[in-house]
Parts: structure tokens; C-alpha cells; sequence
């Protein structure tokens, strides 16, 4: 399953589920398909969060799964665990690699009734059928080679289509229920996404040391380092952005020349066991910033810790509120250095959110509200940046420049937990790493 998770914790994690569904409520969440490039080529799979939370199943192997989650007619936690999978097959593993089996559904991933999968057409309309409310974000709308996956989207004209079977019973979106359970990390977790940072971090700072003549060989060194460092490879596309790039909150061609007297702004971040961590630092690519750059720097360095340092429970804030304190010390840290911050100037120079929710998406728990209280278990970005457009707006020595810093933060009870600290961010420091290597 997953490093440092155990099996009981996923049990576990079934059973809070299954204690927010009404009696004979049914939630069911599909594993993700293989994806295709084009032809047989296929893209590196990535498993379903919602489905790997609940299983610590993430391989591509044991691929057209369903989960189906039963409370039976009782109290409580009270719940049937449905797993089907792809038997074994002897012939199609000669190709794919080893699959688990049916038999490993109930030994390993500890279901309660399994099967093979290409039955389950039989099998679900029997279990729905008792189901008074189904909670479900299984969509319609994506194809698929896979007859699973055209059965249970309904891109067949199949009068028993999952779809519908829903159709007699009260439907329910399930993201709010899982939110509320993924939202809140556990200690196995925490110290996964610890693990994580750390090696993250030490990647980053790594780069921080030496000379790169692009973007590309930015990008493809972080790419050999988070391996190289433990991590499973990369949890997203990276930002590389040197120079201007930087402006352009998400840039990810990351082919352009990195040149001496540029900032180089990089996003980026490993991924181990299927969570990930979001780091992003800027930093001169000469090694050494210039006095604009470094003022610059200072403001948004300051404000991040200062945001940093209220991630805790007993500061009784949100993400929202938060977002508010980081616009107000960015709005006099520009004035003190020269900005006129009249009018729409902070929206213009910041115009993204303060943070959001990590753990095994990026984005995690999507629309979980940002106006929620911070609660010990959350881990969450703290991200200000400044990207202050080439035009006579804006004073002559800033512009072009973009510089944002952010760590992962696990909040606690009375103090931050920062889950990327390695990755280096004091001006101080960054002169020394970059200097001694050059």
C-alpha cells in the first residue's frame, strides 16, 4: 500500500465515510483509466485521489476498478466494502506486469465482497437497488477504450448504464464528504508530506548552487534530483521562468536562455506514495541579487513569514483572512519602497491567492472554502508574490521582475509545522550557496 500508511488507517479512513452516509446510503468512486496519447501510446497513469485515499490502491495495473461503499441497515459505522478488479491473466501480464488479482482485493486492500470487474454490470444494479440516497462524482462525460469505464460514464447507448441505474434514487455529489475527511491530515500523513518537503527542499537548494545556461537544464535537474533525493519524480509540471517569464503566473515552456542579471523563479515540487509538496523560490541567476531585486525580495520574504507564522489552530484565521493580512504588508512594503499602490495596484501586482489546500493533489480537497478555520491537521501554501508588469506604471527598477516564495504548511495547534524548510529562501543564505559554487 502506501509507505508509511498502514492497511488499519485506510480501513479506518472507510469507516468515517461510511458513518457521514445516511442508512442504505451508497457511496461509489471509480479508479481512474489508463489515459492515451495517441494510438497504444499511453500517458504515465496517475490513480483517482479519491479512490487512492480510500484504498492505497494506486497502480495502473490493477486499472478498471470500482469502489463501492455499502453502510449496511445499522449504527454507526456499519459498512459493506465492495472491490472488483481485473482477475489474474497470465497472457495480458506477459505485456503489463503482475496484477494483484481478485484474491489480493479482500487479502490486501481487505474487501469485503470482490469480483471481477467485467461482472460487475450484474452485480451493482442488485446492490443499488436497496440504496435510498447514492453519493457519487462519477461523470458522464469522459471516453474511454475501456468497456468499464463506458459502462460506468455511459458513452454506451446500454439501457443499463450506470447513469441510468441512479436515475430511481436521490443522487448526491460525494466531494463534500470526502473533503472533509481529506482535508484533515493524519500524523502518518504529516510525516509522508515531511519526508516529502525535506527531499523537495534539499532539491531546490541544490539547484540554487549551480549554473544553468536554460530552463530546460533547470527543469531537467530538479526532475533527476527529486529522485535522486527519494521522491517518486515530480508532483506537477514545474514553473522554470527566468527574467519576464516570471509575469506569467503559470509558465511552463520552460525553454528559453537563463541569463546573469535575471531572477529565475521556479515552481515545483516531488511527489513520494502518491502526496505531493509545492514549493516555489526565486533566486539571481548570477548569483547575486541586485539592490532592486533584493528590496523586492525583502517585502514579500517578510509578509510570507509573518503569514507563515499565524498557520495554527489557536490563531483562529483562514486562508481568506490571511490572503488580507498578506495584501495589506504587501500594500506597505511597495509603498516604503517606492510603488504607488492608488487604485487596482495590488491586484495588478498580486493577483493570485495567498494559498490552498495540498496533500495528495496539488490543489487539494478542491473547493474545500478558503473561509474555513484553519484547523490543526490542515497543510495548506503560503504563496505571496509580486509580478510587476514593463510599463511607466510602475517604478523603472522593478519592472520585469517577478519574485513569489512559498512553502507547505502543516498547521498545528499553537505553531506552523513548515514542511519544505530546506529549500533555502533568506537572502543571506541564498548569497552564501550560490557564491561558494560559482
Amino acid at each position: 500500500v502506501t509507505p508509511g500508511i498502514t492497511a488499519l488507517e485506510y480501513a479506518h479512513r472507510r469507516s468515517k465515510l461510511a458513518r457521514q452516509l445516511p442508512t442504505n446510503g451508497i457511496a461509489v468512486v471509480a479508479a481512474a483509466d489508463l489515459k492515451f496519447k495517441s494510438g497504444s501510446v499511453f500517458y504515465e497513469f496517475h490513480q483517482s485521489s479519491d479512490f487512492f485515499y480510500l484504498t492505497g490502491n494506486a497502480s495502473s495495473r490493477e486499472g478498471y476498478t470500482v469502489d463501492v461503499f455499502v453502510e449496511k441497515t445499522g449504527l454507526g459505522d456499519d459498512h459493506a466494502f465492495h472491490l472488483y478488479c481485473r482477475p489474474k491473466d497470465p497472457r495480458a501480464e506477459l505485456w503489463e506486469g503482475a496484477r494483484s488479482g481478485i484474491q489480493a482485493a479482500q487479502d490486501v486492500f481487505n474487501a469485503d465482497e470482490t469480483g471481477d470487474i467485467n461482472a460487475v454490470q450484474e452485480r451493482l444494479p442488485q446492490i443499488l437497488r436497496s440504496a435510498g440516497t447514492i453519493y457519487t462524482d462519477i461523470s458522464g462525460t469522459a471516453k474511454s477504450k475501456s468497456s468499464f469505464s463506458r459502462y460506468f460514464r455511459g458513452s454506451t447507448p446500454s439501457s443499463d448504464t450506470f447513469e441510468r441505474l441512479l436515475e430511481p434514487h436521490a443522487v448526491k455529489p460525494l466531494r463534500p464528504l470526502l473533503n472533509d475527511l481529506r482535508v484533515i491530515k493524519s500524523d502518518s500523513e504529516i510525516n509522508l508530506m515531511r519526508r516529502i518537503g525535506q527531499n523537495s527542499g534539499r532539491a531546490i537548494t541544490e539547484a540554487m548552487r549551480s549554473h544553468f545556461y536554460s530552463e530546460k537544464d533547470l527543469w531537467s535537474f530538479l526532475e533527476y534530483s527529486f529522485r535522486k533525493q527519494g521522491c517518486d519524480g515530480s508532483a506537477y509540471v514545474p514553473v522554470i521562468a527566468g527574467g519576464a517569464h516570471a509575469l506569467s503566473i503559470h509558465y511552463v515552456r520552460n525553454d528559453d536562455i537563463l541569463k546573469d542579471g535575471q531572477l529565475v523563479l521556479v515552481d515545483a515540487g516531488g511527489e513520494y506514495g502518491g502526496y505531493i509538496t509545492d514549493i516555489t523560490r526565486s533566486w539571481p541567476v548570477g548569483g547575486k541579487f541586485s539592490s532592486a531585486e533584493k528590496d523586492l525580495y525583502d517585502v514579500i520574504l517578510k509578509v510570507q513569514r509573518s503569514c507563515v507564522s499565524m498557520c495554527r489552530e489557536d490563531a483562529n484565521t483562514t486562508l481568506d483572512k490571511l490572503h488580507g493580512i498578506a495584501e495589506n504588508g504587501l500594500r506597505d512594503g511597495l509603498k516604503q519602497i517606492g510603488f504607488d499602490m492608488s487604485g487596482n495596484a495590488l491586484q495588478t501586482l498580486f493577483p493570485h491567492h495567498l494559498g490552498h489546500h495540498v496533500g495528495l493533489d496539488v490543489h487539494d480537497a478542491p473547493g474545500y472554502p478558503r473561509s474555513e478555520l484553519l484547523k490543526a491537521g490542515h497543510c495548506i501554501t503560503i504563496e505571496p508574490g509580486i509580478y510587476v508588469p514593463d510599463n511607466d506604471r510602475w517604478p523603472k527598477h522593478f519592472r520585469g521582475m517577478g519574485i513569489r516564495i512559498e512553502d507547505s504548511v502543516c498547521v498545528q495547534e499553537s505553531a506552523p509545522l513548515i514542511l519544505t524548510t530546506e529549500a533555502a529562501k533568506e537572502v543571506s543564505s541564498m548569497y552564501t550557496k550560490t557564491k561558494l559554487c560559482r
